[in-house]
């Protein structure tokens, strides 16, 4: 009998091990500091229904974090949410003064993120009380007079796509960790993420809404002034930047909104200038570039067994490249934008479309195994999509001056009635987390 009482403590152990081998240490936008995207898994293929959803006062672009059984997020109603993750049930919440579109990360029970007014913050994880916040020079939406040519052209237009934040990262040093993040006074930060206080900044010529990577010693990021950045993680000082397209006149195929995913000496990101890029982590040296189309590519890429996946704007695709060739291996097409990043788990990729549909996908053959509409879609998409289901852009402004930007404006908010996704899918044993449009966090279980 004792042997036996023996073996069982052993395979306890081990279970024990196993398990805590791929609990992140942290919790933070695309699972880790290097943005791969990859969930421990029970090999769930599809969707099921809803377990829950908690209704917010805006809309939420932020994406879900997980952590000791709570999901944090923000929304555009200037709150940070607390949520139990069986239930939805609200634990807390944080009032900020302004949008909070910034995915939040937690370490050692501390939640960081971002806020429009101006601040990014700490808060106990349990009980949401504040423990520092850091004054950057002031968060804003990327714009201009006269945005890409529209009318009127004497006056100011936020970029509408322009939907995030930057989402921070803390590195996980047990005695000095280091909270690392973008801003839009163009600077990237590194504070002591215990005290709050400034370590280094790195200034750019741009706006910063991307998340960093950690990644061997060093930091990378990119911003609105078309560059991407390696600095040193513990001083700030440039490694190399790499530059991707500009457009002149029109500025509308130019900038980096994507974050950046490392692995194995690269670095993986989209831009704005329609392509997808492959660098050599060490030298910043182009290893690779796949064309999409002229599209935009605004998701962070995930990255497993060799393979990059993203999604691409205007050609509505979710694709599979050959992380050392950038070969294209599989393709889906969504019936809209593709903004919201994937999350693997299995052979299984989660992410949601600018229709309302969040969509799981066999990142082996491209095919969809499953589909989860909000409500909002369900209602509204026969007024707002084509008869094939699909984003039609000039069916959306006929009639319409189309160098008029209030044309853009009633596009963009007709497609907001169909629940949008753009957050980023979190996963929690068998159920994805995510927000949408139409101010909601949904818990829908995995089958």
């Amino acid at each position: 009998m004792y042997k036996y009482f023996i073996v069982l403590i052993f395979l306890w152990a081990n279970y024990a091990c196993a398990q805590s081998a791929v609990q992140p240490r942290l919790s933070m936008f695309q699972v880790t500091l290097t943005h791969q995207g990859v969930y421990p898994s029970n090999n769930y293929t599809s969707l099921g229904g809803t377990k829950w959803k908690l209704q917010t006062g805006g809309k939420i672009f932020s994406s879900p974090v997980v952590y000791n059984n709570v999901v944090y997020v923000g929304s555009g109603d200037s709150n940070l949410y607390a949520a139990d993750k069986t239930t939805g049930n609200i634990l807390w919440k944080f009032k900020t003064g302004g949008a909070v579109h910034s995915t939040p990360a937690v370490n050692k029970n501390i939640v960081y993120f971002g806020s429009y007014d101006g601040f990014y913050y700490a808060l106990n994880a349990t009980t949401g009380k504040l423990k520092w916040k850091f004054k950057t020079g002031g968060e804003k939406h990327v714009g201009s007079k006269g945005l890409w040519t529209m009318k009127p052209d004497d006056m100011y237009m936020d970029d509408l796509y322009d939907f995030f934040l930057s989402s921070p990262i803390v590195s996980p040093d047990p005695t000095n960790p280091v909270i690392y993040f973008g801003s839009s006074d163009g600077n990237l930060y590194a504070l002591n993420a215990l005290t709050g206080k400034k370590k280094w900044s790195f200034k750019t010529n741009g706006i910063i809404h991307t998340s960093p990577a950690l990644y061997n010693g060093n930091i990378y990021f990119g911003s609105w002034d078309t560059f991407l950045y390696a600095v040193d993680a513990q001083t700030g000082k440039l490694k190399w930047k790499f530059e991707t397209g500009k457009q002149p006149v029109y500025h509308v195929l130019e900038g980096i909104q994507a974050s950046p995913t490392c692995a194995d000496g690269m670095v993986y990101f989209g831009s704005r200038d329609g392509y997808f890029y492959a660098l050599d982590a060490a030298t910043g040296s182009t290893v690779w570039k796949y064309a999409a189309d002229n599209s935009w590519v605004l998701t962070t890429a995930a990255l497993k067994n060799g393979t990059v996946y993203l999604g691409t704007s205007d050609t509505y695709l979710f694709v599979g490249l050959d992380a050392k060739t950038g070969k294209e291996k599989i393709r889906y097409k969504t019936n809209g934008y593709v903004y919201s990043s994937p999350a693997l788990a299995g052979n299984t990729a989660y992410f949601g479309d600018f229709t309302g549909s969040l969509c799981a996908v066999d990142i082996n053959s491209g095919k969809l195994t499953g589909q989860f509409t909000t409500p909002d879609r369900a209602a509204n998409a026969k007024q707002v999509l084509n008869d094939e289901g699909n984003i039609d852009f000039n069916l959306l402004v006929k009639g319409k001056d189309l160098s008029q930007y209030a044309t853009s404006v009633g596009a963009m908010n007709k497609l907001y009635t169909l629940g949008s996704i753009v957050s980023s899918p979190a996963i929690s044993n068998d159920v994805v987390y995510f927000g949408s449009a139409d101010g909601c966090l949904y818990a829908v279980g995995l089958k």
